[in-house]
């Protein structure tokens, strides 16, 4: 019989919007990863999931492990090979509804937001529709699109969800101004080294609707931006 890796399928599928209370809050066994095969093994149960848990998929971690332990051990699947393509076909096209329901509700959350959001006190508004406010107005150099920089950020989606953090990493973060969303593009072009601001970035200046990891269709992202440094690449070569 022709053997199926459900969980790469389900990685690959990209799904989203579903709840994963079944996941969230289930406890760890103990293990011992004394061993290359036990690290192996936790790595590959880390990757697998967080790509679940950040997909919010609902599934039950108990029947994937039992699934996972009758593939390896050479049990017979208790699915055909036919009810395997029925219910992932059936599971693709549930996904991909609540995906377009998604979208329109996460595009009428953000329009609201937003003009609501531009009356507040310190709020700009450009021509692009990127909303911001300046925290602290820095006093040294503005960057240019083909200026790389050093920053400090926190992102969160309207609701506060935060979805990254070079805070948390204790580590900023350097790249190109023009290598990164347009709503972050514009709005380092409109600080100065040593400011902090807070951009709010529509949709369409950020990934639109395209999902990606914590991050649902059609978002508005909320960033809190300090401007640390511009870095001078003659004093920081890339390396080869």
């Amino acid at each position: 019989m022709k053997k199926i890796n459900t969980l790469s399928f389900i990685i690959l599928l990209g799904v989203s919007l579903v709840s994963c209370d079944q996941i969230k809050g289930k406890a760890s066994k103990n293990v011992n990863l004394s061993t290359d095969k036990a690290k192996r093994s936790y790595a590959i149960g880390l990757q697998v999931g967080r790509t679940l848990k950040s997909q919010k998929v609902d599934l039950d971690v108990n029947v994937i492990a039992a699934a996972i332990s009758d593939e390896l051990s050479g049990k017979e699947a208790k699915m055909t090979e036919a009810q395997i393509r029925e219910t992932m076909m059936a599971m693709r096209e549930d996904q991909r509804k609540k995906i377009e329901e998604e979208k329109v509700m996460n595009a009428k959350a953000g329009a609201e937001y937003l003009e609501k959001n531009k009356t507040q006190e310190g709020v700009k508004t450009t021509a692009s529709g990127l909303q911001y406010k300046h925290v602290t107005e820095g006093n040294g150099a503005t960057p240019k699109e083909t200026d790389k920089v050093k920053v400090h950020y926190k992102g969160t989606l309207i609701d506060g969800t935060e979805f990254d953090s070079s805070y948390k990493r204790n580590q900023p973060a350097e790249f190109n101004v023009n290598r990164v969303i347009k709503g972050w593009t514009e709005g380092l072009q409109l600080m100065k080294v040593g400011g902090k601001s807070i951009f709010y970035i529509p949709a369409e200046l950020a990934y639109g609707a395209v999902p990606r990891p914590q991050i649902p269709a059609n978002s508005v992202l909320v960033f809190e931006v300090e401007l640390l440094d511009i870095v001078d690449e003659q004093k920081n070569p890339k390396t080869k």
